[in-house]
């Protein structure tokens, strides 16, 4: 079988997409199955990570799956020098899929050149996170009904926020508009501006974040500073709070405004905002379970037929 690995989802075809999106449907449906039954998922975060891994883990442990894998790197034997060519070509040995998360960016490239084993890329630094992008589309298109031709503002670290570089090369196929909110210092890189002009992607880019400045938004998209990207503190403290979303801000919001986050926030949404109907971030990172289910039966060429007809559900 050929290598199915998932680095990134930016140049699938819409048809693709839609198929995931209605797998992820069918999870929703019934989370619960022996699907993958006799199936290992090597889980190896060289990154900490609360919710991608634990979302992953509990995907692959719902389809009936075992998990190995790590969450501490500091208890492998890269502490020892081993590269991760060879901590990949070991667990290949071991399992049926590999689910990563490094700090280097192009990491899960590389690790799908090395292993016929598929790998699922769980974030590569300020690269790309593609899992969290397909819970994200997953997301709008049912708070949205649709992924076209929508307004879609992303707010706070846009330089290093892996989750708004992939969702807006994904979002390409569907015309949409971007409001790229950032300081100065946080901007969108010019490598993802010149990504929009070349596919004829609309964006605005601007500095002040009020109540007017997000009122004809669909998707306002927020984003925590991280400060594990930053090897200036000091420049860490001058943009942290640079933006927060106030449950004052939404009144003249669109009705079908839905908030989104990948997580964890710290304070750029106050907690006051988790009470309004246009919150979603909660929900969101629930719709990661199902997002991952089709995920990882993708990558082992689980087809939507397979899990229509597929007769292990557990009520």
């Amino acid at each position: 079988m050929a290598n199915r690995s998932i680095v990134s989802i930016a140049n699938y075809s819409r048809e693709k997409l839609q198929n995931l999106l209605d797998m992820a449907g069918e999870f929703e449906k019934c989370p619960n199955r022996d699907i993958l039954k006799g199936k290992v998922v090597a889980t190896l975060f060289f990154e900490p990570s609360t919710r991608t891994r634990l979302s992953f883990e509990t995907a692959a442990n719902r389809l009936g799956a075992r998990v190995i894998g790590f969450a501490d790197p500091k208890a492998t034997s890269s502490t020892k020098g081993e590269t991760l060519k060879d901590t990949i070509k070991m667990v290949s040995n071991y399992a049926d899929v590999i689910v990563m998360r490094h700090k280097l960016e192009g990491a899960a490239q590389y690790a799908s050149e090395v292993t016929d084993v598929p790998i699922i890329n769980a974030g590569d630094g300020s690269n790309l996170h593609p899992s969290q992008t397909m819970l994200d589309l997953y997301s709008i298109y049912k708070t949205q009904g649709t992924l076209e031709n929508l307004k879609i503002y992303m707010v706070g670290d846009l330089k290093y926020g892996r989750t708004v570089h992939s969702l807006l090369m994904t979002m390409r196929k569907y015309n949409p508009e971007f409001h790229f909110i950032a300081p100065k210092e946080l901007e969108m890189p010019e490598e993802y501006k010149e990504y929009c002009v070349k596919n004829g992607i609309k964006y605005v880019e601007q500095t002040d974040f009020t109540e007017d400045t997000i009122a004809d938004a669909d998707i306002l998209y927020m984003t925590r500073v991280q400060r594990e990207r930053f090897t200036d503190l000091m420049e860490y403290e001058r943009v942290k709070d640079a933006y927060i979303l106030r449950a004052d801000m939404l009144g003249k919001c669109k009705p079908n405004m839905k908030i989104l986050h990948p997580l964890p926030r710290v304070n750029e949404i106050e907690y006051a905002v988790d009470d309004s109907k246009h919150a979603y971030y909660f929900e969101q990172a629930h719709n990661g379970l199902f997002a991952r289910e089709a995920l990882i039966c993708d990558v082992l060429g689980i087809t939507l037929e397979d899990i229509k007809n597929d007769k292990t559900v557990i009520l």
